[in-house]
């Protein structure tokens, strides 16, 4: 079976190969175009995710294709230790211990630290929204990938003059690594990702020789360290926000860009929402099953693993296919319909299982019920264009929307009153929790 990631139909409507790969025994089998073993059924997929004893992260920042030797060059020079997604015991329970110290990651503790830095963003992109109704915006390029990288600028104290560059660079790092580029812009992209982490390792430095790291992100890791290299080295913390910085809008812009596509491609789910906003969680749960942000993600086999009837030998790349997993009719009832009341929903995998589990999940989902709370109740009327055709960037792991184009209408829809404004603002817990 041959996957054809970068191809149309695959691009614009995944589900009938990923289908088709859960139709084969034990929806495993060997890709030969791309060199990866795909793995789709959710029970292989999630034990996947939760034993790096069998299925190593070393390459998981590693491009799916032959590097060129000019590119190869430059990448051989980024010395960024492995301390998130790439790393593996015994590094990465030392540095996950790291993150959660430093990185709140419970709903309440988003709730408390993080709160006030989202309602504040989201309510700016609002406001410059709603200043252009009756106009056409594309809310990809203008609210979901703004929101989260504000918000994670603000949380790692990154200056907002910067905005602009850590985007190309975060866009880079994922094209390099997970699209096909040709080989000019493989040069263009490793270097790029080069002074990329040049910048996270000068934003750290900066802080240590200021003597006041601050109170933000980087400050909290490096107080966390406390001058030992045992703890944390200035590399590793160089190396999270070096990750952060990719990882942690990346996939918000992801989800919010999926969720609004989902609702308003389909009018009744967007005047659902307007109605009752405590619909809210619910939707981004089915979101997230339905269309997560990252459908593909790498693993490599450390030693030959069984799966079923399939063994896969030791030292193979394996392309994790969380987008099947999800809909997966073994733990999915009519897993190709999109109902935000089905009781099976939570058992999705888009936020990954096990240790490597996303850090930032219940910051994700607090960004995106807060946005979406705050548009159905400023812009009921949000609609998208008729010319809308979806069409993503080509990449085997981030599912990423190329534009959202919508019209924005401050008035409700005829014969529709939108939420008072109490009933909008949803408790703390809100759009949390699957």
């Amino acid at each position: 079976m041959r996957l054809h990631p970068f191809d149309e139909p695959y691009l614009t409507d995944p589900a009938p190969v990923w289908r088709r790969l859960l139709d084969e025994p034990d929806g495993v089998v060997h890709d030969p175009d791309l060199g990866l073993w795909l793995i789709g059924g959710h029970t292989h997929v999630r034990r996947a995710l939760a034993d790096p004893s069998a299925f190593g992260n070393a390459l998981t920042l590693a491009p799916i294709y032959d590097v060129c030797p000019e590119a190869l060059e430059i990448i051989m020079r980024i010395d960024a230790p492995p301390t998130t997604a790439a790393a593996d015991p015994p590094v990465h329970p030392r540095t996950r211990r790291a993150l959660r110290a430093t990185f709140a990651n419970t709903p309440d503790r988003v709730e408390q630290r993080y709160g006030p830095i989202v309602r504040r963003r989201v309510d700016e992109l609002v406001s410059r929204l709603v200043a252009r109704s009756g106009q056409r915006v594309d809310l990809v390029a203008e609210f979901t990938t703004e929101l989260p990288l504000l918000v994670l600028l603000d949380l790692l104290g990154v200056p907002e003059r910067d905005i602009g560059r850590v985007r190309a660079w975060a866009d880079g790092q994922i094209a390099l690594i997970w699209g096909r580029p040709d080989p000019a812009e493989q040069v263009r992209l490793a270097q790029s990702l080069l002074e990329f982490w040049h910048y996270c390792q000068h934003l750290v430095q900066a802080r240590l020789d200021g003597g006041r790291p601050g109170d933000d992100y980087v400050g909290l890791a490096l107080a966390y360290r406390d001058g030992d290299d045992g703890v944390l080295t200035v590399t590793e913390v160089a190396s999270i926000v070096f990750n952060l910085l990719v990882a942690g809008h990346e996939t918000t812009a992801g989800l919010l860009a999926h969720a609004l596509d989902q609702a308003l491609s389909v009018p009744a789910r967007w005047r659902a929402m307007v109605e009752d906003p405590a619909r809210i969680p619910a939707f981004l749960t089915e979101t997230l099953r339905v269309a997560p942000a990252i459908d593909g993600w790498l693993r490599v086999t450390r030693r030959p693993v069984a799966l079923g009837d399939v063994t896969i030998p030791s030292g193979e790349r394996c392309l994790l296919l969380i987008g099947a997993a999800n809909r997966d009719p073994a733990v999915f009832g009519d897993p190709d319909r999109f109902d935000p009341g089905r009781a099976d929903g939570a058992d999705h995998l888009s936020f990954g299982h096990g240790p490597h589990f996303c850090i930032g999940a219940a910051l994700a989902r607090l960004e995106a019920g807060v946005a979406l709370a705050r548009l159905t109740s400023a812009i009921p009327g949000l609609r998208v264009t008729p010319e809308y055709r979806r069409s993503y960037k080509p990449n085997v792991a981030f599912r990423a929307h190329r534009e959202l184009p919508a019209t924005v209408d401050t008035a409700p829809p005829p014969g529709q009153r939108p939420a008072p404004e109490a009933a909008v603002a949803e408790s703390p817990a809100a759009g949390l929790r699957p």
